[in-house]
């Protein structure tokens, strides 16, 4: 046996098993105390960097959670003015029943100021309908390429055109035919006009990605030749979208565009029940907007259903992302306990055996003893 006093390797050996096991036990207690496998990128740089992905895409499901709800209650606000419009409607056609009706004598002016009452408070209510200091039912809140051409021609409404290429139509009506077409380019389409006949109804250029609607009261030379004086002009709109995902994606935003309700839109505007015959013309009218105004609110519930499944699926995707999430960075306790027990006897063994290591040294002592 060598007794040396320079060097104490036994002592060294103890010191650096201790510092190793003194490392662990800090580790541990870290993680114990954050709940993290991974707290910094050196216990698991690769780790770390699929856990940092996975967080920012389970903070970007909450926040279009939080979309899909307010856009609810958006169209929500939207579909209660339509509401409160189909009432009016529903009061309009007492009035032109009742108006129609001999019985009534000269009392119709009494009932005929009530009708053009109701007309202006629909228009009221489709300027008011507001959510965030956004117009929703006046016919401005749409996604996709917009037109302001064609909005003030009579008996038409909801005129379309998100999905049609932006620039100037050339637009032409036949009397002969009824046919109206419009060329963009090298593309024409055409489509042969009718009378409308008290019933409402939908034009549609397919191929040009055009549609609009009329009102019962449409004749079709009328509004052949008004569409022909128009010019047709699209330009790229400012999109209504609810980004309901959390991707940058068509799949991550439904696009919205809900009908305008105005009495031009519904065909009201210019209708009145002062004589017994007006009355009895008003009821095809009022019949044919409350058709257009229950379409508008099949739309409003469309996209409300649609909202319902994104939102099903969000709340799927987090509970996915958020279980991975975790997998990967959460700290299993029962493990790192059984670690860190290990090293906490350890720490206690090796200071213990520092301690021996470093005496040793002094038996040296004995040697010198006369």
């Amino acid at each position: 046996m060598g007794f040396r006093i320079q060097n104490n390797i036994a002592a060294m050996n103890a010191q650096r098993n201790l510092g190793i096991s003194d490392a662990g036990l800090s580790k541990s207690l870290e993680r114990l105390s954050s709940g993290y496998r991974i707290n910094s990128a050196k216990d698991d740089a690769a780790g770390l960097a699929i856990s940092q992905s996975f967080r920012a895409d389970i903070a970007s499901v909450k926040v279009a959670q939080r979309n899909i709800s307010e856009a609810n209650a958006l169209l929500q606000t939207a579909e209660g003015a339509m509401n409160s419009v189909a009432d009016i409607l529903t009061r309009m056609k007492e009035l032109a029943t009742q108006a129609a009706s001999a019985n009534v004598g000269t009392n119709i002016s009494k009932v005929s100021d009530e009708y053009d009452t109701l007309v202006a408070e629909i228009d009221r209510i489709a300027n008011s309908t507001k959510y965030a200091n956004t117009n929703l039912t006046d016919g401005t809140f749409s996604a996709g390429n917009t037109t302001s051409s064609w909005n003030s021609v009579s008996n038409i409404y909801d005129v379309n055109v998100s999905n049609a290429a932006t620039g100037s139509y050339t637009v032409a009506y036949s009397a002969t035919t009824n046919e109206l077409s419009i060329t963009k380019g090298t593309v024409t389409e055409t489509v042969t006009l009718s009378d409308a006949g008290g019933t409402a109804g939908q034009v549609t250029f397919s191929q040009l990605g055009i549609s609009f609607r009329y009102t019962g009261a449409m004749v079709a030379d009328t509004l052949g030749a008004a569409l022909d004086t128009a010019e047709l002009s699209v330009s790229a709109g400012s999109t209504a979208a609810f980004q309901i995902g959390y991707q940058k994606n068509s799949q991550s935003q439904l696009g919205v565009s809900i009908d305008s309700i105005k009495t031009t839109a519904l065909g009201v505007a210019a209708g009145d029940i002062s004589t017994a015959a007006k009355a009895y013309d008003a009821l095809a009218t009022i019949d044919s907007a409350i058709s257009t105004l229950a379409s508008s609110r099949a739309e409003i519930g469309a996209y409300q259903n649609r909202l319902a499944y994104a939102a099903s699926n969000l709340a799927i995707t987090l509970e996915n992302f958020t279980a991975a999430e975790s997998t990967i960075r959460d700290v299993d306790m029962a493990s790192e306990m059984t670690s860190f027990t290990k090293n906490q006897i350890l720490v206690q063994a090796g200071t213990a055996m520092l301690a021996q290591a470093n005496a040793v040294p002094q038996q040296v002592l004995s040697l010198l003893k006369s």
